[in-house]
């Protein structure tokens, strides 16, 4: 379909299909197979310009939005969604900087992450503060000049290999989720240290990391926004990355379902292609009009953040971007290993790795559980009161 994208949309689209297709796709298997972080492919990417397309121009970025973002992790993912995750999750670790830090910080530190001189990466989850993150216990207390951090996040991706991380402690445990505040911590600071990498079982060419934190010193000046806000920073970050992760999905389930198309036209049984059969078709069928269906509610509602000056309905919609289009990933890849037979189970094939890479987008940045209820109580808030046809 056409989705009237500007020249200079499917110039990003396009250069981002090149790299995935000339630079990712010849290494996916051996970077998976090794869970190799892909330091080549994001140099690529960052020479690319493809780090920086939603940062302004003045950080030296592209000057795009949550589209342009979109259309980048749709493309990488198409591919590979472990390094696609590598290059994107960079851009999570930045948008708190973006869109709370002060002139001085996003001077200091968003030209690097842009260009790709350094990545970036968003530390929120701790081992008994997933779905519920008001539960934190990581804390920065008020020191001379600065706070002092003391905790451990756990599964932050591109931990370790990321320079830039911005950080949610609590600044005030008494207050609840409003005395947790954002910090920005570098790689390299005293008293900030990294656990095991983690195997994972899919997304295996992205670091995944614990974060530790003992008497780490942080200067004021590195403090995101005001002390309290940490959550409003958190809400508002995923407000605007989420889309990204249905785009990934998007992108996911495109791939797998090229694979599969591309198969059942090749594989024959009974002395006919099985793409002539029927309960094929009708299996191809609904994972194209899935992965279409996804592509449109993503796209609309990257455009409805890009083109809002302030989206009321952004924690619904970027939730439904979010669930339908890893759930969309989820089932495709899984019917994309059902059209293979055998073959799809088989590591000689890229689907088997698609259905494995496809479960975390159900899960990180918040489960779809979650966003349900989010949709779900923002439902319940715009109906109140309104009267209706019945």
């Amino acid at each position: 379909m056409d989705y009237f994208l500007t020249p200079e949309q499917k110039m990003i689209r396009d250069l981002a299909r090149k790299v995935a297709e000339e630079k990712m796709l010849p290494v996916r298997a051996e970077l998976d197979e090794k869970e190799e972080f892909p330091w080549e492919i994001v140099k690529i990417s960052a020479e690319a310009g493809l780090m920086g397309v939603s940062m302004p121009e003045e950080y030296g970025g592209f000057g795009g939005g949550i589209l342009e973002y979109c259309l980048v992790a749709e493309e990488l993912s198409r591919v590979c969604l472990g390094i696609a995750t590598s290059v994107v999750a960079s851009g999570l670790g930045a948008m708190p900087i973006l869109l709370f830090g002060n002139p001085e910080q996003r001077k200091k530190y968003l030209p690097d992450i842009a260009k790709g001189k350094r990545l970036g990466a968003f530390g929120l989850t701790e081992a008994d503060a997933g779905s519920d993150a008001g539960a934190i216990r990581t804390t920065a207390t008020r020191a001379a000049d600065g706070y002092v951090l003391n905790g451990t996040k756990q599964w932050i991706t591109n931990g370790g290999e990321a320079e830039i991380y911005s950080i949610i402690a609590m600044t005030d445990r008494s207050k609840g989720p409003r005395g947790a505040s954002a910090l920005i911590v570098e790689k390299g600071t005293p008293g900030f240290n990294f656990g095991k990498k983690e195997k994972k079982m899919g997304i295996r060419a992205s670091a995944t990391r614990e974060l530790v934190f003992q008497d780490c010193f942080v200067p004021k000046e590195n403090l995101i926004g005001k002390e309290g806000m940490g959550f409003i920073v958190t809400m508002r970050t995923f407000d605007r990355t989420r889309p990204g992760v249905g785009a990934q999905g998007v992108g996911l389930a495109q791939g797998a379902l090229d694979e599969a198309v591309r198969y059942a036209r090749e594989r024959e049984q009974f002395e006919k292609k099985i793409i002539s059969f029927q309960a094929v078709q009708h299996i191809l069928a609904d994972m194209a009009t899935l992965v279409e269906a996804a592509r449109a509610l993503v796209y609309s509602v990257a455009r409805y953040i890009d083109q809002s000056e302030n989206p009321k309905e952004i924690s619904k919609v970027s939730g439904m971007a979010k669930v339908f289009a890893s759930d969309v990933a989820m089932k495709v890849t899984t019917d994309a290993v059902q059209i293979l037979g055998g073959y799809g189970y088989m590591r000689d094939y890229p689907v088997e790795k698609m259905m494995r890479d496809a479960k975390i987008l159900q899960i990180y940045e918040g489960t779809n559980q979650i966003q349900r209820n989010v949709i779900g109580l923002e439902l319940s808030k715009e109906y109140a009161g309104k009267k209706g046809i019945r």
